[in-house]
């Protein structure tokens, strides 16, 4: 496809610093771009790589003083340029399965919308309500009384459980489990009793989930993921826990039972957070930090026990000093010695 780049400043909004005559063919990053193509910088680490790419043009923030020969296209904001950009130049072939599948199980009760899609072998029991245009793949199922709304996508191998609560644009990856029971148990006697975990799951508007992906019922009421999350794969959210709306979560995170986060919290990858606790609203929680207690918002943690990225960051230059300082104890150990058997 070949569009102008005078055509593509249109769609984004942008301003072009160069010439306006180019002709786009193609998509990609910096570093893989090739003649023809656009690109975008998002991250300024990469900045140096705008000298060497062979893109025609850049799409960057308004914001970046760039050092580069390049054609530009100045945005408010080149991620989401390029996404359009992406749409325009390379739009989706995804062929998603149409209709219902003659293998698919589904029950006389259940109720679906106009325009369903349910994929071969997919199962829907009793009483659930499936939303228009929805796209359920083959192999999922689909529990007793769940309701799915509408123009979701259910990649093969969903388990959505019984009485869960998805809400419209919902987009759930394959392998993830929403609705297991709680991890709830009681030790009686020696013995580790189930608690039954009787609660359901709601999953907000545009919310997407990633692959093998377990969230887990309530104990009582519901466990929520709200409005417009986004959770990569492997991540594990316990029963009760309540997400506010926007937050990102990161692969093989992990929070534990009844913690709420505020609207627009960022959890980066591996790091843990302890059950009942409380994080504020648009808290960044770094990579592989372990939270032990409730966080203020606006905040920028790291570092087990997580605290403030500043006081991290001195702890751990600390920390890589130890060799050092070890190594001056054991010096001044020496000479202390030395001096008391002059004395």
């Amino acid at each position: 496809m070949k569009v102008s780049l005078r055509e593509i400043a249109d769609l984004v909004g942008a301003e072009i610093i160069g010439s306006s005559d180019i002709i786009i063919t193609g998509i990609s990053g910096l570093k893989e771009a090739k003649e023809g193509d656009i690109t975008f910088l998002a991250n300024l680490k990469y900045a140096s790589l705008m000298k060497t790419t062979n893109a025609f043009a850049i799409i960057i923030s308004k914001d970046i003083t760039a050092d580069t020969n390049k054609t530009l296209l100045k945005t408010n904001n080149s991620s989401v340029a390029f996404t359009k950009v992406v749409s325009l130049l390379a739009p989706s072939v995804t062929n998603h399965p149409k209709g219902v599948h003659p293998s698919s199980v589904i029950s006389p009760k259940a109720k679906l919308g106009n325009n369903v899609s349910i994929g071969a072998c997919a199962v829907i029991e009793d009483d659930v309500c499936i939303g228009d245009g929805t796209v359920i793949y083959g192999g999922c199922y689909v529990g007793q009384e769940a309701k799915i709304g509408e123009n979701c996508l259910l990649y093969p191998n969903v388990s959505v459980g019984e009485r869960i609560d998805v809400g419209n644009r919902v987009i759930i990856h394959s392998g993830a489990v929403i609705g297991s029971d709680g991890f709830g148990f009681s030790m009686v006697s020696g013995v580790q009793e189930k608690i039954p975990q009787i609660g359901i799951v709601k999953i907000e508007d545009d919310v997407e989930i990633g692959a093998n992906v377990a969230i887990d019922r309530a104990r009582f009421d519901k466990t929520v993921i709200g409005r417009g999350t986004k959770i990569d794969n492997l991540v594990q959210i316990a029963h009760n826990v309540v997400t506010g709306e926007n937050c990102i979560i990161i692969a093989q995170s992990g929070i534990s039972g009844s913690t709420v986060l505020g609207d627009g919290v960022v959890l980066a990858g591996q790091a843990g957070i302890s059950g009942h606790v409380k994080i504020g609203e648009k808290v960044i929680i770094a990579a592989r930090a372990g939270v032990i207690k409730s966080i203020p918002p606006e905040t920028k943690v790291s570092g087990f026990p997580a605290k403030p990225h500043d006081i991290a960051k001195k702890v751990n230059a600390c920390v890589q000093r130890l060799p050092i300082l070890y190594k001056k104890i054991k010096e001044l150990e020496e000479k202390v010695n030395e001096l008391e058997k002059k004395v």
